[in-house]
């Protein structure tokens, strides 16, 4: 059979970072003297592999562009501050997020909800969170730009120069996180009201829904919701502390002796009352890739590491069409592309050339699992006009709709593929499916 003809693909006109060399393959135990070989840590949560490191996190998606931010759209860079208001007090040099009084305010609600789910009563927890979110000193040392927001903008007063006007809209998406170190006499203080047990306990999942539960066996489970927000407990030690923008009001005697109120802006440091993580949710190919292929990667389930034939057992369990989906998977990643879910337009895989924010998805795959006779039960059985509706599909987003086939032996029975040494005697066969135009047809025709 013919083999399909990659063409060259379409590079994004406005390109915001710089490209960092994938992760390395391991061949054997010493990788020289300048290398070095770092091991990952996942958890499975709900049925989902999750990354909580910031330092893990940052490595898998730079190097490879594997998983996507929970609270952001690709890569994970979600802050509480919002760009507007950062740009706004630039000549304030802090390691702060800088958020507007109405999001802080919506915080304060969410951890007044939390205090009374814990049993506290509304006065208590008003009274709690009056005493932790009163303004404090800046934790950390900074310029006399900021020296001057300690000393002047905490007193009262009217802030630096210049600083006047309305702020933008709230951005919920921005830089870095710019969270400031911990502060253990503030961390007390909310500490000898509430107790210790304050971080909420993760929503565990019903029997039915936990493909490793014991009591379950490994039966296909529904997918859930992840626990994306707790409390600072959970990640770091000690509060997190933001700069407020509120309003600060002044009464000036004009000459005619009539008082006049003067709005101006200023910055206040609080505690934040609700902190919300973001977290690096990793598909289940680019999570057993990372196991299997790289073997830079450990996935843990209630403190426990998952060998690699039981994370594909569990795998399979979850979504009973990962065994054929991960074969594409691991054959496109070997041959450089960098494969994402293809969802949102109909398919089963997105190819990318180096990673998603340098080119534009070059190819819309459809995966089958079939024998040497190109037979079997398909994945999703199409008729001309399902066919028809996803070659047009893909022709109008500038990409090229992809048959690929996972072609096994006759020979291999369902018992071999119980692991994943199975992928070693499948081969692979790709098909590019064009729309027939008759007028551009007789055109070449014509010239020919």
């Amino acid at each position: 059979m013919a083999e399909a003809v990659f063409h060259a693909p379409k590079r994004k006109r406005r390109v915001y970072e710089s490209y960092e060399s994938p992760l390395p393959i391991l061949f054997g135990r010493d990788l020289g003297p300048q290398k070095e070989f770092r091991i990952f840590r996942a958890e499975m949560i709900n049925n989902h592999v999750i990354v909580r490191s910031p330092a893990d996190m940052e490595q898998l998606y730079g190097k490879g562009y594997f998983g996507k931010g929970t609270l952001s759209r690709s890569r994970p860079n979600f802050s509480i501050s919002d760009s507007q208001l950062v740009a706004k007090w630039k000549d304030v040099e802090t390691n702060m997020p800088i958020i507007m009084s109405e999001r802080y305010q919506r915080r304060l609600a969410w951890a007044t909800d939390f205090l009374r789910r814990q049993g506290q009563d509304e006065s208590t927890a008003r009274s709690i969170l009056e005493e932790y979110t009163k303004p404090v000193q800046c934790p950390s040392e900074g310029s006399s730009t900021e020296g001057q927001l300690q000393a002047g903008l905490l007193a009262g007063t009217a802030g630096l120069p210049g600083m006047d006007g309305a702020s933008g809209t709230a951005q919920e998406t921005g830089e870095a996180d710019m969270g400031s170190g911990p502060d253990p006499v503030a961390a007390a203080v909310f500490r000898d009201h509430v107790g210790e047990d304050l971080t909420p306990t993760p929503w565990v999942p019903s029997c039915a829904q936990d493909a490793l539960s014991p009591q379950c066996g490994l039966q296909p489970a529904a997918s859930s919701l992840l626990p994306s927000v707790l409390h600072a407990g959970e990640r770091e030690s000690g509060p997190e502390f933001v700069l407020v923008e509120e309003e600060a009001t002044r009464s000036e005697r004009e000459d005619t002796l009539e008082e006049e109120l003067v709005q101006r802006k200023r910055l206040i440091c609080r505690r934040n009352p609700y902190r919300i993580f973001e977290y690096l949710q990793l598909s289940l190919e680019e999570a057993f890739f990372l196991v299997y292929a790289l073997g830079c990667l450990s996935i843990y389930y209630k403190k426990e590491p998952l060998t690699i034939r039981k994370l594909w057992q569990v795998f399979t369990a979850i979504r009973p069409t990962f065994r054929t989906t991960y074969g594409a998977y691991h054959y496109f990643r070997s041959k450089g592309w960098v494969p994402k879910a293809g969802l949102k337009y109909g398919t089963d895989l997105l190819l990318y050339r180096k990673g998603p924010p340098f080119y534009h998805a070059s190819y819309s795959v459809i995966v089958e699992l079939v024998d040497e006779r190109f037979t079997g039960p398909l994945r999703r059985p199409f008729t001309w006009k399902s066919l028809a509706t996803l070659s047009r599909v893909s022709g109008n987003v500038s990409k090229e709709l992809m048959l690929c086939y996972l072609i096994k032996p006759s020979t291999m029975t369902d018992e071999d593929m119980e692991s994943p040494e199975c992928l070693r005697r499948i081969k692979v066969q790709e098909v590019i499916l064009s729309r027939w135009v008759s007028s551009r047809e007789r055109s070449n025709q014509d010239e020919l």
